[in-house]
């Protein structure tokens, strides 16, 4: 069922989404070559209790999931597109890094991502990236009052494929509200004019990530919750949490 919310909540949810933008920055800060997964971790937990918030992705556990997720900020390296376990492994010179972080503050969820490369960037991730953010923001523009899920969801397909790159197939963005994942999902590619009409109140997690190789297959790691390219090229994501409103699409996880 698809919840509207009302102006109130959507001030509510960028609360939180404030919370998410500064662990994220946080993160982002605080990668560099040597620093392990978990230490990254610690940083976007740190920010968590400063705010007062609770993490939905620490002990979420999907039914495709073999065990609850066991940390507040998911790390995804190189050939991970999404969902990565922070652990020991620390970062190395040019790893390209997609995090993905959640808080739940007074009831109201936040839900964003961002890809960066640590120390020198090879050209080619840098372009992975830039693509990544621009199929966001041409994701973000459709999300306007009158258009329907399948606008943004060829907004994004069509910056991703322009590009040459892969889309991974069945992943996408999704409603968000009172819970991380809502009604309805949020495809990254479509056909315009397609799905359920955009109303005033209903917010998104808009979520576009892209495949270097161009090809759209991925597997599942050993840890049952990493998903890496099939191709073994490199991934990058963005997502940000959105509210559609009869003024324009307002980005409630803004950094």
């Amino acid at each position: 069922m698809v919840e509207l919310k009302t102006d109130t909540s959507i001030d509510a949810m960028y609360e939180a989404g404030q919370v998410v933008a500064r662990a994220l920055t946080a993160a982002q800060k605080a990668a560099d070559v040597g620093v392990s997964l978990l230490e990254l971790d610690e940083v976007a937990h740190d920010v968590l209790r400063e705010a007062g918030a609770t993490s939905p992705f620490l002990g979420y556990r999907p039914s495709f999931a073999p065990t609850p997720f066991p940390a507040v900020l998911c790390v995804s390296v190189n050939d991970a597109i999404v969902h990565g376990i922070p652990d020991r492994y620390r970062l190395r010179d040019g790893d390209l890094v997609s995090i993905d972080f959640g808080a739940e503050l007074g009831g109201w969820v936040g839900d964003s991502a961002l890809s960066f490369v640590v120390g020198t960037p090879r050209p080619a991730d840098l372009r992975l990236i830039e693509t990544a953010e621009r199929a966001l923001a041409a994701g973000i523009e459709a999300a306007v009052v009158g258009n329907r899920i399948g606008d943004i969801a060829h907004a994004i397909g069509t910056v991703c494929r322009a590009a040459g790159y892969g889309i991974p197939d069945g992943f996408g963005g999704h409603g968000i509200g009172r819970r991380m994942h809502e009604d309805p999902s949020v495809p990254n590619e479509g056909r315009p004019g397609r799905g359920m009409r955009l109303r005033h109140g209903l917010v998104l997690a808009i979520e576009p990530m892209v495949v270097a190789g161009g090809t759209d297959g991925f597997h599942a790691a050993p840890d049952g919750w990493t998903l890496k390219t099939d191709d073994g090229s490199r991934a990058a994501h963005a997502e940000h949490t959105v509210a559609i409103t009869e003024a324009g699409p307002r980005v409630l996880t803004a950094r």
